[in-house]
């Protein structure tokens, strides 16, 4: 016969599961056999639904059918391949390579090298300006670099007091907010005059990599893991008004307008669904369990899927999870 704390774990444990899969649920799954070593970045083209991934430990570029749930192709000769954007109209991918210090672009039908850049040394996230067709790549100690789509030349440099991680651009305004870790703050750059306007101090949550923008509703999240934390910060004001717990070694963090949701990919084995309510208040309404170091991901609002990269361990393969964001009873 069972105990009372016995009883009271196991209906606990049902709740948890049963607000996990009432948030996200898991639609789709596509193995990607012989990818060894973590994961970085994402991006998608929503019209072939095809998701590209950068497998930074195996360095390779992953292309992924989501319509037909299959691998198309594996670009390999990268190294240490971190950021990635995806051009719609160039119809072209551009992979930052961190140990090469190159952002190289490939053609998004024959995956053939067409253009590169160089001399981006630890190149890491990246970013695109649709109105100006320019592209700012984070890298070496302290540094954006602005490219131009088209010719592909830098056209310029902003300077920063550490190595860039996370950064988000207005698309209202002309904003870029980037997290220093090491510097220990939110830089806000002008990228009109390509310079820091201010500095956001994170003293009491440190370790901040990544971040997800709210131009709208004038909120950013930043994703710390000193300790483990979501902060929201007031990008008028320009100081933190909440807080809220998250699980550790969180890498990725993205905004569901449409829920008023974020989605955290976290290395200790979660998926973390923070709800976000009236008067800044947010409540983690989830926390799935994943895989250890599945701390890679991307939500798509045009296909409204989250995608989760899911490393390989032990004798289980590397694969993309795909989940459908749920609404929840109230």
């Amino acid at each position: 016969m069972k105990t009372f704390s016995a009883l009271l774990l196991c209906a606990t444990a049902l709740s948890s599961h049963a607000m996990d899969s009432a948030a996200l649920k898991l639609v789709q799954t596509i193995p990607l056999p012989g990818v060894k070593g973590r994961f970085d970045h994402f991006a998608v083209d929503t019209k072939s639904q095809c998701i590209f991934i950068a497998a930074l430990g195996n360095d390779t570029l992953e292309v992924l059918d989501v319509a037909a749930g299959k691998r198309l192709k594996s670009i390999a000769g990268l190294r240490k391949p971190t950021g990635v954007l995806y051009l719609r109209d160039a119809n072209q991918i551009g992979v930052a390579n961190g140990d090469a210090g190159t952002f190289k672009m490939f053609d998004g039908d024959s995956f053939a090298a067409v253009k590169s850049v160089g001399a981006l040394d630890d190149a890491d996230n990246v970013r695109f300006d649709t109105a100006t067709k320019l592209i700012y790549v984070g890298y070496g100690e302290g540094a954006l670099a602005v490219v131009h789509s088209a010719t592909m030349e830098q056209t310029g440099r902003i300077k920063l007091s550490a190595h860039p991680e996370s950064f988000q651009l207005e698309t209202r305004g002309s904003r870029i907010f980037v997290n220093v870790p090491d510097a220990k703050h939110i830089a806000v750059v002008d990228r009109e005059k390509q310079s820091i306007v201010a500095t956001w101090p994170m003293e009491k949550f440190q370790a901040n990599f990544p971040m997800a923008l709210d131009e709208a509703g004038h909120r950013l999240f930043v994703g710390c893991r000193k300790p483990a934390r979501l902060v929201a910060f007031d990008t008028e004001a320009g100081k933190p008004v909440a807080d809220a717990g998250i699980s550790g070694d969180t890498d990725d963090l993205f905004y569901d307008a449409k829920r008023q949701r974020l989605y955290l990919s976290c290395g200790e084995g979660f998926l973390d669904v923070i709800q976000r309510g009236a008067g800044d208040r947010y409540e983690r309404i989830a926390r799935q369990a994943t895989r250890g170091g599945a701390r890679t991901c991307f939500y798509s609002p045009e296909l409204d899927r989250l995608f989760l990269a899911v490393p390989q361990h032990g004798g289980q393969d590397a694969e993309i999870r795909i989940y459908q964001p749920a609404e929840m009873a109230r």
